[in-house]
């Protein structure tokens, strides 16, 4: 075994006080195993990266794994930049901060170590009592006026990972300058500064809250709806079936929509929070598999719709009755086309459309989005992948920035969300509250949803996106994924699927007005637009494909065979890359 991945194990062992992954550590050294020797090093060759979003990892012991010593290494960085960042606030004892947390394994102590860490620092935390989503993090922030915010999940992970995202004191995840401070201060921390969880509650360090937030929020969630009267008229003609998928969503999305009179059959095998997912691979709304239980019970109930939350309920997904008899998945762009249209639609109905109105979405999110924007004489603008910089353009524009905009919805295409300005990241509760109104205002009108999709083809062509992501596991990942996009960008290709490339937007130092960011773009002749970046929270590259095509003579029909077939050519080309 390397000298250096011993000694950091040993290292390891005396700063760890948690016993279960002192003892993983001390075990793996103990059998000095080949197997041992590999998983070891595997543990020890690198320090789990605080990134620009905080942490991600398999949960175990060890420098590369998720556990108590690297939450409360992270955690005492994090304090530390805010001491120094908010100096004035910090000599006064006024910082403050809040800390939620879902169901995944180990989620609960890491939330509490991240909160007395804090209380050492003499930061004033709330933590709530039990399991709460990611977008009721971000609405605490806010609420409380706190100045940073914690919320310890791996959201859609499988089950051995687990992590946290850090927030800054709008309610949105940390963007520069503030993610490089913290992660300078992290990767520096050489003491940790924490008291027992008496002492915090004693000194008024640490406090437990639950209804305090929640009410307040489920308050500011039905108010975003446009039409409540058509919802208690109607809401007896509709049922909904529900998944929280083992995580959080059930209570907020059980609550929110019963006091609005809609019944809500929530599939009884993943309704309570498990980590171990025991019922699904990935407990992700994306995957098709994951829905596949709650599809069932919709078929036996005749749902009208079927919902799902992932594990920290920031991200929604449904599926709906289609004309075969069966139930069709909506995927993430098809939801924001159709989540926009309802907001810009209702908001002109009802004569409440500011003249400036304006609709976020993310750089590889559908093209259709920014068609369907225009159609109602609003605007589409673009941003980095990732919610936070959906918030930034919200933080701008409530600034007098970038043109001062009227925000009206934010979305991208893994299943992200947002229709209120009180949370300022995707918000699975509030989603799934709209998603009922919107079933039922276009059922009143005749219609379904897949029926006002179409409406929408025939309006703004047909639209088809693709993703293709390629796992690489392991110390050699990372470059390999840097291999395959620097040979991009080196040589890149003349034609995708048989298409020319007619402009190729490379924003790794920036372009275009957007933050530097690993991205290569490649925008075709015929106007589909070809993504890849690689991923910021797992080992993975991903590639996204946005193709359209008219509904001329061939129909709707016709559409869809030519944008697949186009789909189709783009994707061999890219799997020849990659080798998959």
């Amino acid at each position: 075994m390397k000298t250096e991945i011993l000694e950091r194990a040993k290292d390891y062992i005396i700063k760890e006080k948690d016993a279960d992954f002192r003892q993983e550590v001390e075990k793996l050294l103990a059998e000095g195993s080949e197997a041992a020797e590999k998983e070891l090093a595997d543990r020890f060759y690198q320090n789990l990266e605080f990134g620009t979003g905080g942490l991600r990892g398999v949960i175990g012991g060890g420098y590369n794994r998720m556990n108590s010593l690297v939450v409360k290494s992270a955690t005492q960085g994090l304090a530390s930049y805010l001491i120094k960042a908010v100096p004035k606030k910090a000599a006064a004892g006024e910082l403050k901060a809040v800390i939620a947390y879902d169901s995944r394994r180990y989620s609960y102590e890491f939330a509490e170590a991240a909160a007395l860490i804090f209380a050492g620092n003499g930061i004033k935390t709330w933590l709530f009592s039990g399991m709460r989503p990611t977008p009721e993090l971000s609405f605490a922030i806010r609420h409380l006026g706190c100045d940073t915010g914690i919320v310890v999940t791996a959201s859609h992970n499988p089950p051995q990972y687990n992590g946290y995202k850090a927030y800054w004191n709008d309610g949105s995840q940390v963007i520069p300058p503030h993610d490089v401070g913290i992660i300078d201060e992290v990767n520096n921390v050489k003491d940790i500064k924490e008291i027992s969880r008496k002492e915090a509650l004693e000194k008024g360090l640490l406090v437990i809250i639950d209804k305090e937030i929640d009410e307040p929020y489920h308050a500011m969630i039905k108010s975003k709806l446009f039409r409540p009267e058509l919802i208690k008229e109607k809401a007896g003609d509709v049922k909904i079936v529900f998944t929280p998928l083992h995580g959080t969503g059930a209570m907020h999305v059980e609550k929110v929509l019963g006091d609005l009179g809609l019944k809500v059959i929530t599939v009884p095998e993943q309704r309570e929070g498990d980590g171990n997912f025991p019922t699904v691979a990935f407990p992700n709304p994306e995957e098709a598999a994951a829905l596949e239980m709650a599809i069932k019970l919709g078929a036996k109930e005749k749902a009208d719709v079927v919902m799902a939350t992932d594990p920290d309920a920031d991200r929604f997904g449904i599926a709906v009755p289609d004309k075969n008899g069966g139930f069709a998945l909506v995927s993430g762009n098809q939801m924001g086309v159709l989540l926009a249209d309802y907001i810009f639609y209702s908001l002109k109905e009802l004569g409440k459309l500011p003249p400036n109105a304006a609709m976020i979405n993310s750089i590889v999110t559908t093209g259709m989005q920014k068609r369907v924007a225009e159609y109602y004489g609003g605007e589409c603008v673009e941003c980095l992948t990732g919610f936070k910089w959906i918030a930034d353009v919200m933080r701008k524009w409530e600034n007098g920035e970038a043109g001062g905009k009227s925000f009206v919805f934010g979305t991208e295409e893994s299943y992200g969300y947002n229709i209120e300005t009180e949370v300022r990241d995707k918000d699975g509760v509030s989603a799934a509250a709209l998603t009922a109104e919107m079933t039922i205002y276009w059922r009143s009108k005749g219609k379904s949803l897949l029926d006002r999709l179409d409406d929408l083809y025939v309006i703004c062509g047909y639209w088809q996106e693709m993703g293709i992501s390629k796992y690489f596991q392991g110390p050699e990942g990372p470059s390999i994924m840097n291999g395959i996009m620097e040979e991009y960008r080196k040589n890149p290709p003349k034609t995708l699927g048989g298409i020319e490339i007619a402009k190729v937007r490379d924003i790794k130092n920036g372009a275009d007005g957007l933050p530097p960011s690993d991205v290569l773009q490649f925008f075709l002749t015929d106007g589909t637009v070809v993504s890849a970046r690689p991923s910021g929270t797992e080992p993975k590259i991903k590639f996204y494909a946005s193709c359209r095509a008219e509904v001329g003579s061939g129909g709707l029909d016709g559409a869809k065979a030519e944008a697949a077939r186009k789909l189709d050519a783009i994707k061999k080309d890219i799997r020849a890359v990659i080798g998959d």
